[in-house]
């Protein structure tokens, strides 16, 4: 029979047949397209006509393309559906991807072009889009080690092959903790919990199984447990679950495995002539050093800490008035904090949720992209690759634009966390392709027949990753290596923070943000409570993503530590870490930094992205509208269709006329304030 995975589809707009894709489809579909990719490669290498950006920088983009129509699929379903099976396959594949791209950038013939048409960079006819391809392919391949032989070069590739295994065990021993853990609860357990979080219970329990409610490691569902269970010692318990994930001992265990990464990376900066992984990884973000990254976060730390600080005074003292002696500690913090949003904003989180219906808010950034760019969008049957999976025809003007596909709700095969991500990246070489984009979240599942109700904070997170669609669904170059997202790490997440400043809009809100049961808008007066209350707790929130931040620079920015998790206590006591705070992501279950080098000396990415998103949204506010059209029109032109055929700061400062400084974020956490001295430009 006929591998679909190999064929040339024919679906509608060119989706993955998932509908006829089995597990046995990938082992020889990755088998035949890797082989083909290595033996495109070798043609290009061994090509006897001189070289030009045709037949080696143009043929290279489009080399591995089926090895990529192969994985898409593979990688999509491994993420949101894992098995077994599919997690064995991911062991397999992983270190042979690796040891590919190692065969590729380790290819003397193959090197010796690309270095020759660099060298005539200056003669060649070539568009700017080109030459910023011909530069990153370059680049990538020096960075590599292509200019590496003998037995470093030997060594550079054993470990890159190393770090994608461990990558992938540390994936799959946080998925085996998250999966794995749930706590029962009895009907007296239930007291002080709304319905919505009830119902949520209700609903995993019957997912895992289990007759009766449960609490999950799923965000959705174990944070409004926290919020609102009056019982402490349930709290702590579930609490502690979640903040061990990755630290259990066992097989599951990824304290060891955080340690041979970091040491491996070290390694590998070192053979390459860098004196830390830090430095080799942020040469080419737009940070550009460890020193940089380090005075961004130090001038939000101070402040942040300092609100923190006064806060926990405050929950303190309501521990207190409970009869609870001892410390306010990290599984009483947002019990108390909603406690104290609801007396002083007037904020109750089961007033509220129900006018934060999911599909709703789907249609509020749909709208939202409909006024800024003027794109429509219409549900259609397509095969996906599960079935709480939607699929959305994307166009403008009648033209198709993307395929923009949602997987929002909890399961326990899925990866914890949210993302965008695409199936097919836009490009115009070899046929012009539209992208197929997909955004993955996990949002607690109702129990049938009953609406899906998001938080705030589940709402902005939809906002967000719809951002880094947008990104996706208007890119508009010609060479998938440039398409879409693929811009330095900490730009990356501009488009997509910058999104979720339209959540906050009133008139957004006004019309989408309508009750579940009655129908009816939300009130203007909570409304108004909900946006004054934008940076409540923002000192805890601030305080715990900063601490991860400084965490990971500290890992990647001098020698591999030999015990992360003493390195990691080391700069938390530096830092005069608030004793009931946590960092978000502690070393053994920090996917960002762990499960792959995406983010790896990089997690304070969200915060210089955030730095340019709240100067960009000024852009809007200086215009007097939301949704002006000529600061929309530049918006998409210099950032979102750009995709990475420029620098990031020159694609900024052609959007906004200069770069920001600090301030704009620091206005928009609120902790403006508390900032001595005043801070200069970033």
């Amino acid at each position: 029979m006929t591998n679909p995975l190999l064929e040339d589809w024919d679906t509608p707009y060119g989706v993955p047949p998932f509908d006829r894709i089995t597990d046995d489809d990938f082992r020889p579909a990755f088998d035949a397209a890797l082989e083909e990719a290595r033996e495109n490669t070798a043609a290009i290498a061994m090509d006897l006509a001189p070289p030009d950006f045709a037949n080696t920088i143009e043929a290279m983009e489009m080399a591995d393309e089926r090895l990529g129509r192969v994985l898409a699929p593979f990688f999509t379903l491994a993420s949101t559906d894992s098995t077994p099976e599919r997690e064995a396959m991911q062991r397999d594949f992983s270190p042979r991807l690796a040891a590919y791209s190692s065969e590729v950038t380790r290819n003397r013939a193959l090197f010796r072009r690309i270095a020759m048409l660099w060298e005539e960079r200056e003669s060649l006819d070539l568009t700017e889009e080109q030459r910023r391809v011909l530069y990153l392919t370059h680049r990538g391949f020096v960075r590599s080690g292509a200019r590496l032989e003998g037995e470093p070069a030997e060594r550079l590739a054993a470990v890159k092959e190393r770090l994608a295994v461990l990558g992938t065990q540390f994936t799959q021993n946080l998925l085996a903790d998250e999966r794995s853990w749930f706590m029962e609860l009895g009907e007296g357990d239930l007291e002080g919990l709304p319905d919505f979080v009830v119902q949520s219970a209700r609903a995993a329990g019957e997912e895992k199984g289990v007759d009766g409610p449960v609490v999950t490691l799923s965000r959705s569902l174990i944070v409004p447990f926290l919020q609102f269970s009056p019982r402490r010692e349930l709290r702590q318990r579930a609490y502690e679950a979640w903040t061990s994930r990755g630290a259990n001992g066992g097989e599951t265990d990824n304290r060891a495995i955080a340690a041979e990464i970091l040491a491996l990376r070290e390694e590998r900066a070192k053979l390459l002539g860098y004196e830390s992984f830090a430095a080799y990884k942020l040469e080419t973000e737009m940070a550009k050093t460890p020193e940089a990254v380090r005075e961004l976060l130090m001038r939000v730390w101070e402040p942040a800490k300092a609100a923190a600080e006064a806060d926990a005074a405050v929950l303190e003292r309501m521990l207190r008035d409970d009869g609870v002696e001892g410390r306010l500690e990290p599984w009483d913090w947002r019990y108390y904090a909603e406690k104290r949003r609801q007396a002083e904003h007037e904020l109750d989180e089961t007033v509220l949720k129900p006018y934060l219906q999911l599909d709703r808010m789907i249609e509020a950034a749909f709208a939202v992209a409909g006024r800024l760019f003027g794109l429509e969008f219409a549900p259609v049957d397509v095969p996906l690759h599960h079935p709480d999976a939607r699929a959305w025809d994307v166009t403008r003007d009648g033209a198709h634009v993307a395929l923009f596909i949602g997987d929002y709700f909890a399961r326990g095969g899925k990866r914890s966390g949210a993302w965008a991500t695409t199936l097919r990246s836009q490009r115009k070489l070899g046929g012009a392709k539209r992208p197929l984009v997909l955004n993955v979240c996990n949002f607690a599942k109702p129990p049938k027949g009953r609406p899906a109700l998001l938080s705030w904070d589940d709402a902005r997170t939809l906002f967000h990753e719809f951002g880094h669609a947008l990104h996706q669904m208007l890119s508009d170059v010609t060479y998938e290596s440039v398409s879409g997202t693929s811009v330095a790490r900490d730009f990356v997440e501009l488009p997509s923070q910058l999104y979720e400043h339209w959540l906050e809009v009133p008139e957004v809100l006004g019309e989408f943000a309508t009750h579940a049961e009655m129908g009816k808008p939300m009130p203007d007066d909570l409304r108004d409570r909900l946006l004054k209350a934008a940076t409540y707790d923002m000192g805890f929130q601030t305080v715990e993503y900063v601490a991860s931040a400084l965490v990971d620079l500290a890992f990647h920015e001098g020698a591999a530590p030999a015990d992360p998790m003493q390195r990691q206590a080391d700069v938390l006591d530096e830092l005069g870490m608030p004793h009931a705070i946590r960092m978000r992501h502690a070393a053994p279950h920090f996917a960002h930094v762990f499960s792959g080098d995406g983010y790896s000396a990089g997690y304070y990415s969200y915060m210089w992205s955030e730095v340019m998103d709240a100067d960009a949204f000024a852009a809007f506010e200086e215009a007097g509208d939301a949704f002006d059209p000529e600061t929309a029109e530049k918006l998409e032109r210099y950032i979102l269709a750009a995709g990475g055929t420029d620098e990031a700061d020159a694609l900024y400062t052609r959007f906004r006329g200069r770069m920001p400084g600090v301030e704009p974020l620091l206005k928009g956490r609120g902790l403006l304030e508390t900032m001595t001295p005043p801070p200069g430009p970033v």
